[in-house]
């Protein structure tokens, strides 16, 4: 097959390289590694560090039942078994019920290494309850690294309580930061005990959540903000918001799409408030990238979600099926994994470097784009007709860069809807020069082929960055000899 046209970088900066060890992300030929201390914090958190989501499990712990202020994106569901989304829960826990079951699933996931409050309520509007849990498990399994997400309405009066608890991360949602916007993302706030609208709403929630941050930073708690992209309202001014809060010490700034479909009864659903393209989505965090490091590997995750990002085993816990004793904690199995992840990075560190040398001559501006399709460890480990979702990476000869991650249905489906899925997943990749699989059958790998992707399975069970980085190098051989047969070839014609 001959290669398509490789990517080249406009004029201007180059887009951010792949992020440093521990998360740090940096422009080719300035990457920024993150100090040592920083890098400890991050190192085993899924949601911090992008290379840290292959090998480490999260848990979303719901106790959170209330809100303080209404989002038009955002409709919280309770009970809700059916859709993937943040926000949305099958069980709301009392605080016993939430040690019960973090024990329970700390005792079955070895890899687990962060229990997160985030839902389906903003956990800071019922402070009590929310502090009486993280203080448990805390006193339970000190090895866990404590996380919650707040929209930073009620923030600045609870930072002391979240220091003394050794709460390392705290996420918050930072949408605007200017009133005018805010207005159309937000009908209402309650803000000391009335509810307030419009733009006033706004600037008070706007003014409470950059004190908030300034706070945490002040107090070395490391702050990640989740902004929502939403078309035509504050996609142009999310850059805006990105200096804002990169400027008061955030460490990583988050871009989701808007999650507007009809059926999730949101305000933007049923008034047609459409989400952004995936072109869109990827100009948003281009824009954003200059002044902050930017995730791409976010995956709107539950608030009652179990496992590693991009898998959900939270039915595998509810609370009818959890064991009424939990023998164990499995401490020293965790720090067994954590050993074992250790010595696997240092091995998939040492093949990127050797990768590297395999594309160290090529043009700096020549770029690709491939897909990759993995069940975790950082391999290309998953079957293409298997796949539910693929990381997209944009390929250079400085690394590897995780554009984004981009969700499939799968296409063995064993029966009808297995052409419909395909013809799906060919128009999701449709912008991939290839995609790495552990496998491909026969018909997919010649629509592959027909639709300008390669399919590679040369590549199979290797660290995702040296299996890109080798496909490059020959990519751009072959580009390399196109080009330079095509003046001999048109004067032959």
């Amino acid at each position: 097959m001959s290669p398509r046209l490789p990517l080249v970088d406009p004029p201007g900066p180059s887009p951010a390289a792949n992020c440093t060890f521990g998360g740090g992300c940096g422009r080719p030929g300035e990457a920024r590694p993150l100090p040592p201390g920083l890098a400890e914090k991050v190192r085993r958190h899924p949601c911090y560090s992008e290379e840290a989501h292959h090998h480490f499990a999260r848990m979303h712990v719901a106790v959170a039942p209330a809100c303080n202020i209404q989002c038009h994106y955002c409709n919280r569901r309770h009970d809700c078994a059916n859709e993937s989304r943040p926000g949305v829960v099958s069980e709301r826990l009392t605080p016993d019920q939430a040690l019960a079951k973090v024990r329970a699933v700390a005792a079955e996931v070895p890899e687990l290494s962060v229990v997160g409050l985030a839902g389906p309520g903003d956990p800071l509007a019922t402070p009590d309850r929310t502090f009486e849990v993280l203080d448990r498990i805390r006193r339970a399994l000190p090895d866990l690294t404590l996380c919650l997400s707040t929209n930073g309405l009620a923030l600045p009066d609870h930072l002391d309580r979240l220091a003394a608890l050794e709460v390392g991360h705290v996420t918050v949602t930072v949408n605007m930061v200017d009133p005018a916007v805010g207005a159309r993302i937000y009908p209402w706030v309650l803000w000391k005990g009335r509810k307030v609208a419009g733009p006033e709403a706004s600037r008070i929630l706007s003014e409470r959540q950059l004190e908030g941050i300034a706070g945490l930073a002040a107090r070395g708690i490391l702050c990640k903000v989740n902004s929502v992209v939403i078309p035509g309202v504050n996609d142009a001014h999310l850059p805006e918001v990105s200096r804002r809060v990169q400027g008061l010490g955030v460490f990583v700034h988050n871009l989701m799409p808007l999650l507007s479909a009809p059926e999730h009864g949101t305000h933007y659903g049923l008034t047609g408030q459409r989400g952004p393209t995936e072109a869109e989505l990827e100009a948003a965090r281009r824009a954003c990238e200059l002044d902050a490091r930017v995730m791409r590997h976010c995956r709107q995750c539950r608030s009652d979600a179990v496992g590693r990002l991009g898998e959900d085993r939270g039915a595998a816990f509810a609370l009818a099926r959890l064991p009424r004793e939990t023998a164990r904690d499995a401490a020293g199995v965790r720090a067994a994994h954590r050993v074992a992840v250790d010595r696997r990075r240092a091995r998939i560190e040492a093949d990127r470097r050797d990768a590297l040398r395999l594309v160290a001559d090529l043009d700096a501006g020549l770029r690709a784009r491939v897909a990759v399709a993995t069940r975790g460890d950082g391999l290309v480990n998953e079957h293409f007709g298997h796949a539910r979702e693929f990381l997209v990476y944009e390929v250079g000869r400085e690394g590897a860069r995780l554009l984004g991650t981009r969700r499939v249905e799968r296409t063995c489906q064993g029966g009808e809807g297995e052409r419909d899925a395909l013809a799906a997943v060919l128009r999701t990749l449709a912008d991939c020069q290839a995609v790495l699989v552990a496998k491909v059958g026969r018909c997919p790998r010649g629509q592959l082929r027909a639709a300008g992707i390669e399919p590679v399975v040369v590549e199979a069970y290797r660290p995702i960055e040296a299996a890109a980085l080798a496909w490059f190098a020959r990519f751009a051989a072959r580009a390399g000899a196109a080009h330079d047969a095509a003046p001999r070839s048109a004067a032959v014609a």
